[in-house]
């Protein structure tokens, strides 16, 4: 049976909009229960409106603090992240089972190790606490970071990762990409692709002198960016990932499954791309609008296909589709009838769809 232990909460506040940082109030008598290493977890239970709703977050703080902070992202209808970012706050009790998982590797003080970090979103959690760790602890590593966001105010962490880049002024580096803001420098524009990998790898990274690669994301970056630098030489058993989970809750799941359900065969979608027209009829092969529209020949834009960034987002100016999950756009775009195609699923004979927006 697991073990949870009661906790109240020390202090919580808002990092950005929809992520808040929470720490605990760890007693002297369950210090040594709740000793932990870079990179590993605490499992939460809360009861919500008479539900026990557990969730699992990773320990952003650094074991060499002393501290045990988790940083939680808002997820749309998530009861867990809504419960902690809407309601809790300090003096409040949470409970808590002891950190556990292994996503670190164990520090080597005399060792001189140059470690590879890719994270996106709240994916930056557990490599904030091994890169200040090994920092810390490793005098002669270095580290590199590679950071998706959406904008530059939705960076989490954005002010202690600087501070953490002066504090070790030449053995930190940090690099953010940002996907709904464009900058000068084009390699800074979206998620990681060919194109950007071949540039990091020719300028940046240095794959022979890579001891370890750390990645924390949705699971096409993870798998892309892994089977990326290791089909270019790194072993493969430097590569150590964590996916993005954000806990889907009941309502998601027999929603989703609920709309597997769903009839689409013979719906007539109309996509308006570039401001051209392309027309197709749906067929049993796929139950959501990009899927069914590139398997019709369609070139639209896509990239996680799992609902977590936005890459497909499309208007709805006609007819009417309903999302299995929606973990990128918020309630005013989605009140502004945008929707995520590869999550959408037509509940009407006819639907047109506007990917120029």
């Amino acid at each position: 049976m697991a073990q949870f232990y009661k906790l109240k909460i020390k202090d919580i506040y808002k990092e950005t909009e929809d992520t808040s940082v929470v720490s605990f109030e760890i007693p002297e008598n369950l210090q040594d229960v709740f000793k932990y290493a870079q990179g590993q977890h605490l499992t939460l239970k809360a009861d919500i409106e008479g539900e026990d709703v557990r969730r699992s977050y990773s320990l952003c703080s650094s074991p060499i603090d002393k501290e045990w902070k988790v940083a939680v992202k808002l997820i749309p209808e998530g009861k867990f992240s809504t419960y902690i970012n809407e309601r809790l706050k300090a003096g409040d009790v949470l409970e808590a089972m002891a950190p556990s998982g292994n996503f670190g590797v164990p520090v080597e003080p005399k060792a001189s190790k140059n470690y590879l970090f890719f994270a996106a979103g709240s994916g930056i959690t557990p490599m904030l606490s091994m890169i200040k760790t090994h920092l810390t602890k490793e005098p002669n590593a270095t580290c590199k970071l590679f950071y998706v966001n959406k904008t530059a105010k939705s960076i989490i962490f954005k002010e202690e990762l600087e501070q953490m880049r002066n504090a070790f002024f030449g053995r930190l580096e940090i690099y953010y990409f940002l996907t709904k803001e464009r900058r000068d420098i084009e390699l800074f524009n979206g998620r990681f692709d060919d194109d950007k990998m071949k540039v990091l790898t020719k300028t940046f990274i240095d794959i022979p002198d890579t001891s370890e690669v750390f990645l924390c994301g949705p699971e096409k970056m993870v798998n892309y960016v892994s089977e990326y630098l290791v089909n270019r030489g790194l072993p493969k058993e430097l590569v150590h990932f964590e996916l993005f989970v954000t806990g889907l809750s009941e309502e998601d799941i027999k929603r989703a499954e609920r709309l597997a359900k769903q009839n689409v065969e013979g719906v007539e979608v109309t996509i308006v791309d570039g401001g051209k027209e392309f027309a197709f009829t749906m067929t049993k092969e796929y139950d959501n609008i990009l899927d069914a529209a590139l398997g019709a020949g369609a070139d639209l834009p896509f990239a996680c296909k799992g609902g977590v960034c936005s890459t497909c987002k499309c208007k709805v100016v006609e007819g009417a589709v309903e999302m299995k999950i929606n973990y990128a756009l918020d309630d005013k775009e989605v009140s502004q009838n945008l929707v995520l195609s590869c999550q959408a699923v037509p509940t009407t004979d006819k639907v047109v769809v506007d990917f120029d927006v």
